[in-house]
């Protein structure tokens, strides 16, 4: 269906573009996908979380800076022993339904992310809250032992198991956004499509044609100013080439530059790049040959030259053998598994693998222009450096998805953007618990080191935690390699403006003026 529709637009091109370019106050993005969910308690994904993003808002929001601000919670006060947290909201704010927000609406929310029904993959964020872990365990089966209480209709009250540096940055993150029992008890899993999704963000989801596009429109009950556009239209093009020719037509607006396009591009005025918290990984399953002996990981990690992404790619990658990022807090670069080839080849040997007789190995990426040339790349460097034959398969990326929860494979990409600026959004990543940590591995000093450090309040401290858990999952145990940060390249159109880029890729879009 999407190639058709896409197909039928370059159609249209081909008798010119009149008619096809957004009016003044329409802004046309390419999201690349169809977003797996919006429902912000289950969605994981970039794609989800941009469109949620326009849709939403939670007690904090991050500004232009990444700094947490105010948002549905006017103020807060936090207790002298940093563990309890009372929010007071706002209390002119309605859904876009003119429903009153009401504090038993981040109750039900944060209880649902925690339920172990609900199979959330973020519940783990909420696990430093009073009982949260034991809740989502199914250890204790009553809510009203979790440390989260409304106080009336516009009062909400937290108490955590420690002090939790960041839990202001925290609540910016979509999964504690507040939620609504009677719209997901009348409509189902249909409660996100038009017509039954209800938002308190500057818009709302006015059409979603599944597998082609979505529109939103401003919301009129949104609590702050409107914003200056009307509608926002989503368009769902995978194949960035073919975003690259409907920008190029004025059918978009907003694209991202395949990598083989973006010299073309460097110095034209429409080019946008920067630097993102967010890293580039591959996995290894660890409950499966060979990946299962750590001496096949740390060979495979100290195969890789890190410093041949960003030749391939040619986007401002920064080659990182850290997995926290640089330009995060607690960036350490001299840590992780550095380029050795004859210690690569030596693991192998002790681990008893011979690279004649051993089966090809199977690595899985989702279908991009990106992936794949990274995918290539390492297929080769550990074709010349280990001697060993990979073999690649895409996949689209939900079915890529539902693959990695159900039955991970030996070998798999993956990335990871902060969701917050703090550096326990990449550590808690690979604890045992978290719900998005696909290995397989799990370490219980690693887990503590992490916990330890998120309650650390003193960063010189919290630097040698934070390294000594990353020296655990980098250069002990590998089940995990990181190969770069990645940049954000966007061609941005003149009629654009007030568009700005940040480390986090977020789409600030009720700030956008579309001319």
């Amino acid at each position: 269906m999407r190639e058709v529709r896409v197909a039928f637009v370059l159609i249209l091109l081909s008798c010119g573009p009149k008619g096809l370019s957004g009016g003044p106050g329409e802004l046309r993005i390419n999201l690349g996908t169809e977003p797996p969910t919006l429902d912000w308690t289950l969605a994981t994904d970039n794609v989800s979380v941009t469109v949620i993003e326009q849709l939403m808002r939670g007690l904090m929001v991050l500004d232009a800076d990444l700094q947490p601000q105010p948002a549905l919670a006017e103020r807060w006060e936090v207790s002298k022993d940093g563990r309890i947290y009372t929010f007071h909201l706002r209390q002119d704010v309605r859904w876009s339904d003119g429903v009153p927000l009401h504090a038993d609406q981040f109750v039900f929310s944060w209880c649902r992310l925690l339920a172990p029904a609900t199979a959330a993959e973020y519940a783990y964020f909420l696990f430093p809250i009073l009982g949260a872990q034991a809740f989502n365990a199914g250890e204790i089966t009553d809510p009203n032992q979790l440390g989260i209480r409304a106080l009336g209709a516009h009062v909400l009250r937290i108490e955590l198991e420690a002090p939790l540096v960041y839990f202001p940055s925290l609540t910016t993150f979509m999964v504690t956004f507040p939620g609504r029992a009677d719209l997901i008890e009348r409509y189902g899993d249909a409660w996100t499509e038009p017509g039954h999704l209800q938002t308190l963000g500057p818009f709302v989801l006015d059409e979603w044609e599944h597998e082609y596009r979505l529109v939103l429109r401003a919301n009129d009950h949104y609590y702050l100013d409107r914003p200056p556009l009307d509608r926002i239209v989503g368009y769902m093009v995978a194949e960035a080439t073919t975003a690259l020719i409907l920008f190029e037509q004025g059918v978009l607006d907003i694209v991202r530059l395949p990598p083989l396009e973006i010299r073309r591009y460097l110095d034209h005025p429409m080019y946008r790049s920067k630097p993102q918290l967010r890293g580039y990984y591959y996995g290894f399953n660890t409950k499966e040959s060979p990946f299962d002996d750590v001496r096949v990981r740390r060979a495979f990690a100290h195969a890789i030259d890190r410093s041949e992404f960003p030749q391939v790619l040619k986007g401002g990658e920064v080659p990182s053998s850290s997995w926290i990022p640089p330009g995060m807090p607690h960036h350490n670069a001299a840590i992780g598994t550095h380029f050795d080839p004859d210690k690569a080849r030596a693991l192998l040997a002790e681990a008893g693998i011979d690279p004649e007789t051993l089966p090809p190995v199977r690595a899985v990426y989702n279908s991009e222009q990106r992936h794949k040339l990274v995918a290539e790349n390492v297929q080769a460097q550990w074709r010349r450096n280990l001697g060993i034959e990979i073999e690649l398969e895409n996949r689209e990326w939900k079915v890529f998805l539902r693959e990695l929860n159900v039955s991970p494979p030996a070998l798999y990409r993956l990335g990871w953007g902060a969701d917050f600026p703090d550096p326990d959004n990449f550590m808690n990543l690979f604890t045992s618990h978290s719900a998005n940590n696909h290995t397989g591995w799990a370490n219980a000093r690693f887990d503590q080191l992490v916990q330890d450090a998120a309650r650390e309040s003193d960063p010189v401290r919290r630097q040698v935690l934070y390294d000594g858990a990353q020296r655990i999952l980098l250069e002990e145990e590998v089940p995990i390699i990181p190969f770069f940060v990645r940049a954000i390249n966007l061609l941005v159109a003149e009629r654009v403006k007030n568009f700005e880029l940040n480390a986090m890729d977020i789409f600030f879009l009720d700030r956008v003026v579309a001319e």
